[in-house]
């Protein structure tokens, strides 16, 4: 072993040294695949940077930083890739009343100032099912959601009643922004902002993008907690969305909440909102 180590040009210490070096790095990596494997069981599509954050002690204990730990996903083919699906949830071709876009340009800077309402489709086509939320627009807490069978206005209001019961701030002014699909027009839905002292804002075109927080929000929960997987047993999935949304609100940190969870969000304000990207990709 000697006559190898001199033939290669290293002294046998370094030799040794690389062996122990190389075994320590597959000691770490397997107990960072460990910590990935179980941080998962709660977001299954957790990518690196929600990983760097949520596990940051137990990484900076092995002393992995955020570059290994992608290195170390990669190498072992754990890393996320994007889904990408379009179910149209939106009528605006209705005789209710619209109104304008307040939220276009206002600095949104405290907890229930605005609130973002949205309806995404996270069925099959045997399993149809309709997931309404209303997420506040500051701390990107859902307020408010109720999952149907189908598009009916009944879907939203009870999310909306729920959002209502929620607020923690109830003495001060609330924006209700959405698009202007029939639901959301419906007089029984106005009816109940009225009731509550709540503005009524909406876009003023069908753009994604005008509504960017309650588009991502939809994102979030459908492909990070893997939604489609339990939509075939509705007990089940009645019961794994509750949870779902229980560990985004008190769980899941964001990037644009400053790596805070929305509880936590929720009970700071004056923070400069961090938007979405809002450039448009062009076919």
């Amino acid at each position: 072993m000697e006559y190898s180590s001199q033939l290669l040009g290293k002294d046998r210490q370094v030799y040794y040294r690389s062996i122990h070096r190389k075994k320590k790095d597959l000691e770490i990596s397997e107990q960072v695949v460990a910590l990935i494997q179980n941080e998962r069981i709660k977001l299954p599509n957790s990518g690196h940077r929600m990983l760097y954050s949520l596990l940051y002690p137990q990484l900076k204990s092995l002393g992995v930083g955020r570059d290994k730990l992608l290195q170390i996903m990669k190498a072992n083919h754990l890393e996320i890739q994007a889904k990408r699906a379009y179910h149209v949830t939106t009528d605006s071709d209705h005789r209710f009343k619209t109104y304008p876009d307040l939220v276009d340009g206002l600095e949104i800077n405290r907890p229930e100032q605005v609130v973002v309402a949205d309806i995404t489709y996270v069925g099959t086509r045997d399993n149809p099912w309709y997931l309404a939320l209303v997420t506040d627009a500051y701390s990107k807490k859902i307020m408010g959601y109720d999952l149907s069978r189908s598009l009916d206005k009944e879907g939203v209001i009870r999310a909306l009643k729920m959002a209502i019961k929620q607020r923690e701030y109830k003495g001060e002014t609330l924006i209700h922004h959405s698009d202007r699909g029939v639901q959301y027009c419906s007089k029984a839905y106005q009816k109940l902002l009225r009731k509550s002292k709540i503005i009524t804002s909406m876009t003023e075109t069908y753009d994604p993008y005008k509504n960017a927080i309650a588009e991502r929000i939809n994102r979030t929960i459908k492909h990070d907690f893997n939604l489609s997987k339990y939509v075939s047993y509705e007990i089940v999935f009645e019961a794994y969305l509750k949870e779902c949304i229980k560990t985004y609100n008190f769980i899941r940190p964001h990037m644009s909440c400053y790596m805070r969870t929305p509880i936590q969000m929720h009970k700071t304000r004056g923070k400069k909102r961090r938007t979405y990207r809002t450039v448009k990709v062009t076919q």
